[in-house]
């Protein structure tokens, strides 16, 4: 009778643990990896689209920051993840393309170990001042620069994150020398920067708009595909002819290798639809952002164009890590 009882709470165990794996993904809660600090545009974007996800899935969507290594420690984190579709992160330029050009010791290869899911938006690159700064534009911004060689330093959310990589390029092209002092994120390298520890910074629209617009720093020139109108008396680096460093960033959901086709599938429809919410929307729009919400395939073919874009331009401009 015993053996009787035994034999039949080890079936229905079993049974239980097979109705638990036949659930539908996603079971538990989803982990949505930030490779950087806490107050940067990478946070931003996964803040607000997280809660929106969250209900599309159902299941909550936790975000985790992981910062160090201008993103690559957190981005090797999403890498190297079960790909069962509960550990996520969030794919930048600096983290798939910038750093991964300019960094032979990348611990991840950034075309074959993710699975693009997802581009959530593209947002425009801003090179900003703190108010002390002698210049106010950018013609007296260059020429203050190459009178005072190495005299001022410049923040970014770390060596080799998109920051770095086009400050350097901006100074190829203008020899000019300013000196890097890299960050764990976009947010301590703003709160420097406002604060006068550091007199310039290179950053993502998104986290220095608010900054400016409390005339806490001042913008000199932006990478965008034209004027902005958050900005319009501010120029593009192609209108003052540095087309090369005159691109934007990208913020998309990344898995590890190998996630399923229903994962994926979940996730971009997800997100997708919260990007058809008008108040998501209106959130990323409102911080200068162009909504973008394209395929795997097409994420998956921007990220290896952009790369690509990078790694010629650190060969042609012999850039070299700090």
């Amino acid at each position: 009778m015993i053996q009787r009882r035994f034999v039949f709470s080890a079936v229905f165990l079993a049974s239980l643990s097979g109705l638990a794996l036949a659930q539908p993904y996603p079971n538990k809660p989803v982990r949505l990896q930030v490779p950087f600090a806490p107050g940067g545009t990478t946070d931003i974007i996964a803040r607000v689209i997280a809660d929106p996800l969250a209900r599309a899935i159902g299941q909550s969507v936790v975000i985790e920051n992981r910062a160090g290594g201008g993103g690559v420690v957190g981005a090797n984190e999403t890498a190297k993840a079960a790909p069962d579709g509960y550990s996520l992160g969030v794919g930048t330029v600096s983290t798939t393309a910038s750093n991964p050009a300019i960094n032979p010791k990348i611990p991840y290869n950034v075309l074959t170990d993710f699975t693009p899911i997802i581009n959530i938006a593209a947002t425009p690159n801003v090179i900003a001042v703190h108010p002390s700064f002698p210049a106010k534009d950018y013609k007296s911004f260059v020429e203050e620069v190459k009178r005072n060689p190495g005299k001022y330093s410049y923040s970014s959310s770390g060596t080799g994150g998109i920051g770095h990589l086009q400050t350097e390029l901006f100074k190829s092209l203008t020899g000019t020398f300013i000196t890097h002092i890299p960050y764990r994120g976009a947010g301590p390298a703003l709160n420097d920067t406002v604060a006068g520890q550091v007199q310039i910074i290179f950053d993502n629209l998104p986290s220095a708009l608010p900054f400016i617009q409390q005339g806490r720093l001042v913008p000199i020139v932006v990478a965008a595909p034209q004027r902005l109108s958050v900005l319009p008396n501010v120029p593009t680096f192609k209108e003052v002819g540095l087309e090369p460093v005159n691109r934007m960033a990208y913020y998309g959901i990344v898995g590890p290798r190998g996630l399923p086709k229903d994962v994926v599938e979940k996730i971009h429809a997800g997100t997708r639809k919260a990007l058809e919410d008008p108040a998501v929307r209106k959130r990323i729009e409102d911080t200068g952002s162009l909504i973008i919400g394209n395929t795997p395939e097409q994420f998956a073919a921007q990220i290896k164009a952009e790369f690509e874009v990078y790694k010629k331009v650190v060969d042609s401009a012999k850039l070299r890590l700090d």
